[in-house]
């Protein structure tokens, strides 16, 4: 069976969804869990590279965002999720009306913590600002990876084994 698919949203895909798909693959790593994970933007800067500063503050992390390439979500990239987790509350709204199908796949980053907000954009802002995002993705990562395993289950997709005895 093929690992579960899970799509993180930002708005030009090469700073927030990168960084938090980064993120995610080391959180995921770190628990033995296998996952398909891809990044995308609503206004994607298709065929740029990531940020340099998330570049950087992803390589201080021991991660690399190398061979990112930015691109724009589009219908095929969503029917492919089986969870798109996206930063703010109009990029969830905007993937809502565009793409009514995924609306139920669909859900804040925030939402890992239990409260709706919006990740800021440090997108042309000092290398502070990313390094502030990157630790409040960090943050939801640590509280919420067993949500995401709920989400999952919810939408009948089969958990990873490791997680599948804990999260019951």
């Amino acid at each position: 069976m093929a690992p579960a698919t899970i799509l993180f949203v930002c708005t030009g895909n090469i700073c927030r969804s990168p960084m938090a798909a980064a993120l995610f693959q080391a959180h995921a790593a770190r628990a033995g869990d296998t996952f398909q994970v891809e990044s995308a933007g609503t206004w994607g800067v298709d065929g740029e590279p990531a940020a340099l500063h998330a570049i950087e503050v992803m390589q201080a992390r021991g991660l690399s965002l190398a061979g990112h390439i930015a691109r724009t979500v589009t219908r095929e990239i969503l029917e492919r999720a089986d969870l798109v987790l996206v930063m703010t509350r109009s990029h969830r709204d905007a993937l809502a009306a565009e793409f009514p199908a995924a609306r139920s796949r669909i859900r804040l980053m925030s939402q890992l913590n239990g409260i709706e907000y919006d990740i800021a954009d440090p997108y042309g802002k000092p290398r502070s600002a990313y390094e502030m995002c990157a630790n409040d993705l960090d943050h939801l990562f640590d509280r919420g990876y067993t949500e995401i395993l709920r989400w999952l289950g919810e939408f009948s997709i089969p958990v990873p084994d490791s997680q599948a005895k804990s999260t019951r």
